[in-house]
Parts: C-alpha cells; structure tokens; sequence
C-alpha cells in the first residue's frame, strides 16, 4: 500500500528548459555553460552549488572567475531562473489533493538561487511557497548529496522511517528512477511538459485495487 509520495520539482512539478539557462549563462560570458548545466544532475562547479559544497556567495565568486569580470548573484539567479517555464496550476491543485490521503514530499536536485523564488510567498500566482504543498522538503544542496546517489535515498529512508514498498516516487530522470527501483519504491517517469496527472491516477487505484484483492 502506498502511504508517501515523493515528486522531483524540476520537470515534474515545474516545466523547465535547459536551453534557456544555458543561453542566460553564455550571455554572462560562461562560454562552456552547456558543460555543467543539466537537467538532472550538474557538473563541475554546478554541481559543487547543488550538492552544498559551496554557497550562493562561493558559486557567484566562481563564475565571476570564469567569465573574468564581476558577477553579482541577482544575475546569477536570473541566470538560474531562465530555465523555468511554467508551474503548471492543475499540478498544484493535485498535490493538495493528494495530501487529504498520503504524505507528500519532494526530493530535488536544487540550490539556493531555486529555491529562494520557490519560497516566495506567491511563487507561482497561487499565493503560496512551495512549503505549502508539501510535507517534506528533501533539498539536495541542504542535504549535501544528490540524486541518483543512493546516499540521498538513504537519508529520505530513514527520515520518512517508511518501507520503500510503501512509497510511491515520481522524477523525469531515468538514472533517479533506476535507483529508487534499486531501492525496493514503487516509481513512474513523466515526461517534462506532459500531463502527468492521470497516469499517476491510474497507479493509485490500481494500487488499491490490488491492495483490496490480496485481502
């Protein structure tokens, strides 16, 4: 029986588009930002940001190095920002839905600079943070590891103090599902940008179909 859900932000809960960031970076004078910028898992100095090895402060110092001239975290984070496209309102409603029968909770690949809009009070015109949809936040760079690391998995295992067969864990990253399978979870991969809703749907009351039968 499924009791948690746990949803990726990235591609799953907001749309995004890599390309967008990576231009954003280029226009700042990162020539190789396509190098390090990636949809699920960063690299270099990115990944350093994400994983909580360096701080806003620290990654801003960096980029200012490799681009050669001085760049302030407002232009980091608008750089960082660009990759967003929509929050999508129906995936916001769900979530509240969903919340009525099972734990909810996210577990992201992130940094500070997502994170800081995502805690804004009406984030996406909904007047509301991200906070509010969730039961748990499991925030890679506060964390200090990411997926598909197992090390992250582990630590949300022992945090929720749930079975992995009960939990229920959604991302667009094949290599973050492969891990939770590896870990006993339940899983399902959207596409980024699709409609994910109703085949999550789908899974729920087959799961209780199948929970309903076995008794």
């Amino acid at each position: 029986m499924i009791k948690t859900i746990i949803f990726d932000l990235g591609g799953v809960i907001i749309n995004i588009d890599r390309e967008r960031s990576v231009a954003a970076f280029q226009d700042l004078g990162l020539k190789n930002a396509s190098s390090y910028l990636d949809c699920y898992k960063q690299k270099g100095f990115f990944l350093e940001l994400e994983d909580g090895r360096i701080d806003a402060s620290g990654f801003c110092s960096e980029l200012s190095r490799l681009c050669g001239k001085t760049i302030t975290c407002e232009q980091a984070s608008h750089a960082w920002l660009s990759i967003i496209k929509d929050v999508p309102a129906e995936r916001l409603s769900f979530l509240e839905s969903l919340r009525k029968q099972y734990r909810v909770c996210l577990l992201s690949n992130t940094n500070p600079f997502i994170m800081e809009w995502a805690a804004h009070p009406d984030f996406c015109g909904t007047g509301h943070s991200l906070n509010a949809y969730f039961d748990h936040l499991f925030l890679s760079y506060k964390m200090r590891c990411v997926k598909p690391d197992a090390a992250i998995f582990e630590k949300v295992l022992a945090t929720l103090n749930e079975k992995p067969a009960e939990i229920l864990f959604i991302d667009d990253g094949q290599a973050n599902i492969l891990m939770g399978q590896k870990l006993g979870m339940k899983t399902f991969m959207p596409v980024n940008g699709a409609n994910w809703i109703p085949g999550i749907q789908k899974l729920l009351a087959n799961s209780v179909t199948s929970l309903n039968k076995s008794r």
